[in-house]
């Protein structure tokens, strides 16, 4: 298919392409992401976390200590919006921020003993989200599946 091809198939989409928010995929993604989020939030709040400095706390709690880029890549997030996060988990007590005494340039992020105590508390959330969802464990798998294929799936159209 050349690109003429696609641009009257795409053209073609558009007429025929619904505009109502309630059809819009990305809506009822966000509106998802909002409600689960915020049901994280009273959870999440016992600890002194956000949800995102929470899925820093996941990685090292599966991974250990880890330079600051393998961690940004494993959370998909850049420099810029990780080094706040852990910043405030530094100030918490949770981690260590340390350079490396080989490459200077590269930042170990390690759990401190409250840091890796801080997991066994913390074991109460997946269950209570897993109860607020209300779904089997076919249906997250499900779910997960589809989120997945959909995230590769625009990763890979870029």
């Amino acid at each position: 298919m050349n690109d003429t091809d696609t641009a009257q198939r795409l053209a073609g989409q558009a007429d025929e392409a619904s505009l109502l928010l309630e059809d819009q995929l990305c809506f009822a993604l966000y509106a998802a992401q909002r409600a689960l989020t915020n049901r994280y939030r009273p959870l999440l709040e016992q600890f002194g976390l956000t949800y995102p400095q929470y899925l820093v706390m996941l990685v090292l709690w599966q991974h250990g200590a880890l330079p600051i880029k393998r961690l940004g890549a494993l959370l998909e997030l850049d420099y810029g919006t990780l080094t706040p996060l852990l910043k405030r988990l530094q100030a918490h007590g949770l981690i260590r921020r340390e350079r490396q005494v080989d490459d200077e340039r590269s930042v170990q992020i390690t759990l401190t003993e409250e840091g890796s105590a801080l997991r066994e508390r913390a074991r109460v959330v997946p269950a209570a989200i897993g109860e607020a969802v209300g779904f089997t464990e076919t249906d997250t798998k499900d779910a997960k599946a589809l989120l997945e294929r959909l995230r590769t799936n625009i990763s890979e159209a870029d």
